[in-house]
């Protein structure tokens, strides 16, 4: 079968939700001009900004690290650079840093790290063994890896002096984030999960989300036919997560019914202006332990912390 696209050389993907079948060539530039178009429809990026890609050493940090670097260098004033975040899981992340490091070099992109261990005292396989010791079953470890993580994120990208903080959630993560949050009884947060959050501190660093509207099976395959190396293998962590489970109820619809992620997220779309007009603007203080923005007197990562005995 020929490519829909080109028509000159045989199809290697049938994208199932638009009916194109589509060659490597062809498939790889519609990936690249999603994010362009992603990029531009909710302007993300500026020609000036100083940009920084978390990037985990995962398929998806990766891969856009590299769409990335290959959009930007028609701006020649914008800089960009990537930041890794070590949460100190063994055998895990070890390999993660090698690999971010290396695809950093690779395209000559500025490369910084900082860590569990230096910001707060203690590896993440370290605080999974506290909350065990002490009995504190109540969380699971994606929970303080989650919310330490995005601190962890912040501080990093602030130091850095960006402008602007990528971050490499696909259309899989967003529509799983989305009913994560009705699950948890907490729709009000969808307001707040958009493509690009809104700056509501002046010490949060503005995120967005440029490859929200690419599927994660289409980030993996574009890696696979440009030869990114990524790891592969999973959290040890990650199996005990909710996630997972709302991860395999969506692929399973998704297979069922094409196009079932892309309406799910549009869904969430429409209605966010309703849920952003209901609630009402928070206010933020500074953190009286660490000095980040929170609202209330503790950000939670400093509860959780605290929590556990170790701050």
């Amino acid at each position: 079968m020929l490519c829909t696209l080109c028509g000159r050389y045989d199809a290697v993907y049938g994208r199932s939700y638009s009916g194109e079948n589509l060659c490597g060539r062809c498939f790889c530039k519609t990936v690249e001009e999603r994010v362009r178009k992603t990029v531009a429809k909710y302007e993300m990026l500026g020609p000036k900004d100083k940009i920084m890609i978390a990037v985990s050493g995962g398929k998806d940090s990766v891969t856009l690290l590299y769409i990335l670097a290959k959009i930007e260098k028609i701006f020649p004033d914008v800089h960009l650079c990537a930041g890794t975040v070590d949460e100190g899981i063994q055998h895990y992340r070890d390999e993660a840093l090698k690999i971010a490091k290396k695809n950093c070099q690779k395209l000559g992109i500025e490369h910084v790290v900082t860590s569990f261990k230096e910001l707060f005292g203690y590896t993440m396989d370290e605080i999974v063994k506290l909350t065990q010791e002490r009995g504190k079953t109540g969380l699971l470890p994606c929970s303080y890896c989650g919310v330490l993580r995005r601190k962890a994120i912040n501080t990093m990208a602030r130091e850095a002096g960006v402008d602007k903080l990528v971050v490499a959630h696909s259309l899989d993560d967003e529509t799983q984030t989305m009913l994560l949050n009705i699950i948890h009884g907490d729709p009000m947060r969808i307001a707040r999960s958009k493509p690009v959050l809104d700056v509501i501190h002046p010490n949060f660093v503005q995120r967005v989300k440029p490859l929200c509207m690419v599927p994660e099976k289409e980030v993996v395959l574009y890696a696979y036919l440009k030869g990114i190396e990524f790891q592969s293998i999973t959290c040890p962590y990650a199996q005990t997560a909710l996630r997972n489970d709302i991860r395999n109820m969506l692929t399973q619809m998704e297979y069922k019914h094409a196009g079932t992620l892309f309406t799910v997220f549009r869904s969430m779309e429409r209605i966010r202006p309703a849920l952003e007009a209901a609630t009402k603007k928070v206010k933020l203080q500074n953190c009286r332990t660490c000095g980040e923005p929170t609202v209330g007197n503790l950000c939670r990562a400093c509860q959780m912390l605290q929590e556990l005995g170790i701050q």
